[in-house]
């Protein structure tokens, strides 16, 4: 127990461990006072972690529940199960979900097949291993080949060859099952464009329809401006903020309900303080099941992004990544964009001018907080933006992420391969950043 200034007791937090080792179970109690800490271990049996119920540990009772029953009780809430699964049973959609051997495997067989109907052949590497199957379960279209192949697609987004399944849903989760790749039949949805798309149907969403519709939404910085022109059609509040899930957080004080993305193929509402990818998979079918009705012809993924294009635009998007980077050489380059700020403003390169550079900083409106160097931007006068991040996430050495973006009006080219409408870009990047000259890289890791 622990003891307050006020002499108030806080109830001690009891902790179940399992040694494989020595195959003996512990309960831990610590206790603070001033300078003092105790540690507390028992001599107990094995607990059975794997069966729900309760034992006890010398005098404490330890409860294991399935924190499954939890999450789906809340997924009732946040979606209309009897529509979603109406979609599935009577329209029988193609569906394929990748959880690539991870901790999304039991939660989408539970939630998909259990409650929603889906087909239990529609479930790809559901099992959790520890090794992820020796694959790695980044949800890329580098990494979730399988799901790309089927989804008749190649490595860079862009259409292949045709096989017979045309998937009218394709999904990809990460290891830990907080993050998703959307795709369809020869199509792949960018996570930016997932973003935009959930916002703009927001009300076919029962967490946001049931409280009076969305009101207010946010992205990351390096994240494409498509939700923004969403957010300014429909008079919604929208924040950029730096990478990362605790800025959203704190966001989700001012104003509910709230939906946020990442560019990185995380999605969240505020149904938790975190990114959820089964989450948005539901809000996906959920998407798909109010545009869809039985014997009519099927709208897919590709049907309604396609849409939401030709209403708001297309924001063409593409991030490159350079993993395992000579960590100097990849700061030497950061800090030489940071020093040329002020040059590069009002330059002209290969036909863009840039209107504005610098280096992106935050101030939180819910604490104060200030965050400084969340990355360096190259905003052009046309509307486009050249975006540089240095992250130390994605194994050893440094990871340099490139991100382009590009804007086209609905009265444009809205179908074109991004590849194809950035490439331009790419070569602007590249003499602003000097990128080769100082990482040794002549092509990215990953293309996104």
């Amino acid at each position: 127990r622990r003891q307050t200034s006020r002499g108030a007791a806080a109830a001690a937090t009891r902790i179940v461990c399992f040694d494989e080792s020595r195959r003996r179970g512990h309960a831990a109690a610590t206790s603070r006072g001033g300078d003092t800490c105790r540690y507390a271990t028992v001599e107990a049996g094995d607990v059975d972690l794997a069966t729900p119920g309760s034992c006890k540990v010398g005098d404490a009772t330890v409860e294991v529940v399935d924190a499954l029953d939890d999450y789906v009780a809340m997924l009732g809430e946040c979606f209309d199960f009897a529509k979603i699964r109406n979609f599935v049973e009577s329209c029988k959609p193609p569906l394929l979900f990748d959880a690539m051997h991870g901790a999304a495997g039991p939660a989408a067989s539970r939630v998909l097949c259990d409650e929603l109907g889906v087909p239990r052949a529609s479930l790809y590497r559901c099992d959790p291993r520890p090794d992820f199957g020796g694959a790695h379960p980044d949800p890329n279209l580098k990494w979730a080949s399988e799901l790309v192949r089927r989804a008749s697609l190649k490595e860079d987004g862009s259409p292949g060859p045709e096989l017979g399944e045309a998937l009218a849903l394709g999904v990809a989760f990460d290891g830990d099952g907080d993050r998703n790749m959307i795709v369809g039949h020869r199509f792949f949805c960018s996570p930016s464009d997932s973003l935009a798309v959930l916002a703009a149907n927001a009300n076919s969403v029962k967490w946001f329809s049931d409280r009076g519709g969305l009101a207010a939404c946010a992205r990351s910085m390096p994240t494409s401006r498509a939700l923004d022109r969403v957010a300014a059609k429909q008079g919604l509040e929208c924040y950029e903020t730096p990478t990362g899930w605790k800025f959203f957080g704190n966001l989700m004080e001012l104003k509910s309900p709230f939906l946020c993305g990442e560019e990185s193929f995380g999605t969240g509402a505020d149904h938790v303080r975190e990114k959820d990818g089964l989450w948005a998979v539901l809000a996906w079918l959920q998407i798909l099941a109010s545009h869809n009705a039985p014997e009519s012809p099927l709208v897919t993924v590709e049907a309604i992004v396609k849409t939401h294009w030709a209403t708001y635009g297309r924001n063409y998007y593409c991030r490159y990544d350079y993993e395992g980077v000579d960590k100097p050489g990849a700061v030497a380059m950061m800090d030489a964009m940071t020093a040329a700020t002020a040059s590069n403003t009002g330059r002209v390169v290969g036909g863009y001018t840039v209107a504005t550079a610098d280096v992106f900083g935050y101030t939180d409106p819910v604490d104060g907080s200030v965050s400084l160097n969340q990355g360096i931007r190259f905003l052009m006068a046309d509307g486009s933006r050249v975006i540089f991040r240095l992250s130390g996430t994605a194994g050893s050495g440094a990871t340099v992420r490139m991100y382009l973006e590009k804007y086209t009006p609905p009265s444009g080219k809205l179908h074109e391969v991004c590849a194809n409408v950035i490439g331009d870009l790419v070569a602007v990047a590249f003499e602003l950043s000097q990128i080769v000259k100082f990482t040794g890289r002549e092509k990215p890791t990953v293309i996104t």
